[in-house]
């Protein structure tokens, strides 16, 4: 963050001070960063105190002040330097992701004033150069933002969120992370509700946008895929006509966005088309499912090797190739980024393969139909290439040629948040794996949706083991490790509420 005296954070954030006079406000400067963990703050720092789970931030305000923050921004005073700022009258929001335990108002009235402290912060670093790069879609935000990073490191300092924070504690959070040094700011941007992509945005304005794609991720809280695309189209929106918004228009309801925002609009495509800016030749998958492309914008072209796993990922190295274009970046440049930007954030496609052989795709931080399908296509691939190409030879040993033997296996927990097609959807993922030809499917749960995910499988022609249900992930586990093979490739995903990342990295460390 810039560096503030506590005085005008208050002023900025409307609050007011305990536990410090004005005077000594007016020369004590906040010169670290801004953290919710007391646990993570340093000197100089400032501690945002926020009800949690099981326990409250105001509780460790003491904590935090010893460990070198110079204030607390709370709710209510808490015995060292603060700024207060008091909960409205039924503000309390417990159905928000950073909300969800608010049950005073608290949360709200911290968070409200982190938003206005972030909208200043950002607003300075952009009168100073800082360019300011949004990441909306239903499903490859973060991975987007893991490549957006890696294409515009070699053009600059880059502030990007660490794995998915991108929503109304997340996103200012890592706005604050910003200092004059930095020149590329990546927001990723989530919604549970219509607005919330509009209000993300007016905290800190993006130049340029970058719209993925329109699915079912959160149908339950939208209710139909309308409103989703209304949502996301908050983004392109907020962009001035000075910006830039880039859209993937192999989705429709994404194409359809150009026609709602005044910034020019920078079309991306895995075809060529006329209207089409930057897309790609021929796709090809390696054996573990990395994607292989050339890579054209207007008459130029070069070869990609994507490090990131499954032909989703296509879309999102486009979408991070026309924003790094816009920014500066030759097309060569460009290219090479990409092809060495490995997976980044845990728990989303992290491929493994382990000393026996057997090949571990752990996509457990969050699943949606969409997110599920590319999933379940990448390891329907992986198993039909010879483990032996994906993880070298042993020493010494020959290398086994089980080519078009592999056996898959799909680990799949419930998507959550699709209020009534979750039944559908569930039973949908049982017949696609069945269809995709995966040789077993652990369905990992016992409640109506994940009935329909394994009744869809057994509909579908599975019979025998062929999908069985687990009560829990241990369970599962047990499973696997009595009958993995060498060879077999394993696929992890679910919402992250399930819990199957442990999991996963269990069977990895095994």
């Amino acid at each position: 963050m810039i560096e503030m005296t506590i005085a005008r954070i208050a002023e900025i954030v409307g609050g007011e001070l305990a536990d410090i006079t004005a005077e000594q406000a007016a020369v004590t400067w906040v010169t670290g960063t801004v953290e919710f963990d007391s646990r993570a703050v340093g000197p100089g720092g400032l501690f945002l105190a926020l009800p949690g789970a099981r326990s409250d931030g105001h509780d460790f305000a003491a904590t935090a002040v010893a460990a070198g923050a110079v204030a607390v921004l709370a709710a209510r005073p808490v015995g060292v330097p603060a700024i207060v700022v008091s909960p409205e009258p039924g503000a309390a929001d417990t159905e928000s992701g950073a909300l969800e335990f608010d049950t005073d108002g608290s949360g709200a009235a911290v968070l409200a004033a982190l938003a206005k402290l972030a909208a200043a912060v950002a607003t300075e670093l952009v009168a100073d150069g800082l360019t300011i790069i949004g990441v909306t879609g239903s499903s490859g935000k973060t991975s987007t933002k893991d490549l957006l990073a890696a294409v515009l490191s070699p053009l600059g300092q880059v502030i990007a969120p660490p794995g998915s924070f991108n929503n109304e504690l997340g996103h200012p959070w890592t706005v604050l992370r910003a200092t004059p040094d930095t020149d590329y700011l990546i927001l990723e941007m989530s919604a549970r509700r219509p607005g919330n992509v509009a209000a993300l945005a007016a905290i800190a304005p993006p130049q340029i946008a970058v719209v993925l794609n329109v699915g079912t991720a959160h149908l339950g809280e939208f209710g139909s895929r309308e409103a989703i695309a209304q949502t996301k189209a908050e983004l392109p929106q907020a962009v001035p006509a000075s910006g830039v918004v880039i859209l993937n228009v192999d989705d429709t309801a994404v194409a359809a966005m150009a026609d709602q925002t005044a910034a020019r609009v920078v079309r991306v495509s895995r075809e060529p088309g006329s209207q089409v800016d930057v897309w790609a030749g021929p796709v090809t998958l390696d054996e573990l499912a990395r994607p292989r492309f050339t890579l054209h914008a207007g008459d130029q072209e070069t070869e990609v090797a994507l490090a990131v796993h499954g032909d989703h990922q296509v879309g999102n190295a486009l979408c991070a190739a026309a924003v790094a274009l816009r920014c500066g970046a030759g097309l060569d440049q460009v290219a090479a980024a990409l092809s060495g930007a490995g997976p980044v954030s845990k728990h989303r496609m992290q491929v493994s393969t382990r000393s026996d052989d057997v090949t571990v795709i752990n996509d457990a931080y969050n699943a949606n139909p969409d997110s599920m399908r590319a999933a379940l296509k990448a390891l329907a691939w992986m198993a039909r290439q010879n483990p032996a190409e994906a993880a070298g030879e042993h020493a010494g040993e020959p290398a086994i040629d089980l080519r078009g033997k592999r056996r898959s296996w799909a680990v799949l927990g419930e998507m959550a948040e699709l209020g009534d097609d979750a039944i559908t959807e569930h039973d949908a993922i049982g017949r696609l794996a069945v269809r995709l030809d995966v040789s077993r499917l652990i369905v990992v749960g016992t409640g109506r949706t994940m009935n329909a995910m394994h009744h869809g499988a057994v509909m579908e022609g599975s019979w025998g083991s062929e999908s069985t249900m687990v009560d829990d992930a241990d369970a599962a586990l047990a499973l696997l490790q009595s009958e993995l093979q060498p060879g077999d490739v394993v696929l992890v995903k679910a919402s992250n509420s399930v819990g199957l990342g442990a999991l996963a990295e269990a069977l990895v460390a095994r």
